[in-house]
């Protein structure tokens, strides 16, 4: 019961997202300036926030309980989506405080709803029981599921950048938005408007990136010693290590083009979608065909 209730809160946020968002949207029709309109608003945003955190609160423990067990260590493709959701959510959290990043919240909250509620189904396997209350391994996972995780929104970056790059050449040619635009971001573009411009958003994207090629870098060597510790090999290279590498080594050359030739925009997204295509398919990809598709554990 208790891994089921972050994404029902999730869910209680969402439509409260939503219906707030249409509210503006009724109210800005209505009523002409900004002034009177942001008043009440002001202290439904720090509600939110709170919120917000109890929640991550509640999912980060949920989490926890659901892959820390006396049985040994219980991991899969599920519970891995799910703590980058989680992970997602809390950067997104710290990183809103900084910036006007509004436009992204519903994108996270829904998405974090559709992953939190993915360990209720899938349970996973027990992958260790040697492991389970060493110190130094849960640094290591805990590491690499924040690495995860910031490559994570990192990615939901790039996608409302392309987006916002796209409403920005809707606009000019009058085109209408897409569905999916309609659906996470309202019709009319509400929440689209309230990012940051796009140099802004390009500066977020790249220190996320930064930051998660850090956590990338010390989970990949890192990951040889504790592979030591459960295989009794310093490093088995099979399809996991072989996309773990080539994911660091994608974000590692987007980061230098960045340096060396300030790689930006399309070109920039699209990278960062590739690398982090390839960083999934590294183990969540892989645990979702044995789990999934062949039903190996």
């Amino acid at each position: 019961m208790l891994i089921i209730l972050p994404s029902i809160a999730y869910a209680i946020i969402l439509v409260s997202i939503l219906l707030r968002s249409q509210q503006k949207k009724d109210n800005s029709l209505e009523i002409t300036g900004t002034q009177d309109l942001q008043k009440p608003h002001l202290s439904q945003y720090f509600a939110l926030r709170l919120i917000l955190f109890i929640l991550l609160v509640l999912h980060g423990y949920a989490s926890y309980v659901d892959i820390f067990t006396e049985q040994g260590l219980v991991f899969g493709f599920a519970q891995a989506l799910s703590l980058m959701a989680w992970v997602g959510v809390a950067l997104y959290w710290i990183e809103a405080w900084f910036f006007p990043l509004g436009g992204m919240m519903g994108l996270v909250i829904f998405l974090a709803m559709v992953l939190s509620f993915l360990p209720a189904v899938f349970g996973g396997s027990i992958i260790s029981t040697n492991t389970t209350h060493s110190p130094g391994f849960k640094l290591h996972f805990l590491t690499a599921n924040i690495a995860y995780g910031v490559m994570f929104l990192a990615a939901l970056h790039a996608i409302l950048m392309s987006w916002q790059n796209r409403a920005l050449k809707q606009h000019s040619l009058q085109e209408k938005p897409s569905l999916i635009q309609k659906i996470f971001l309202g019709v009319g573009s509400v929440w689209l408007d309230k990012l940051p411009s796009l140099l802004t958003m390009e500066r977020v994207l790249f220190n996320t990136t930064s930051i998660g090629f850090i956590l990338l870098t010390i989970t990949v060597f890192s990951g040889i010693f504790f592979s030591q510790m459960l295989f009794g090999k310093p490093l088995i290279f099979d399809h996991k290590t072989f996309f773990a590498l080539i994911s660091w080594v994608m974000f590692g050359g987007l980061l230098f083009s960045r340096w060396k030739s300030g790689l930006r925009g399309i070109k920039a997204i699209r990278w960062v979608f590739g690398s982090f295509i390839v960083l999934l398919l590294a183990y969540i990809g892989s645990r979702f065909v044995l789990e999934v598709l062949l039903h190996r554990v």
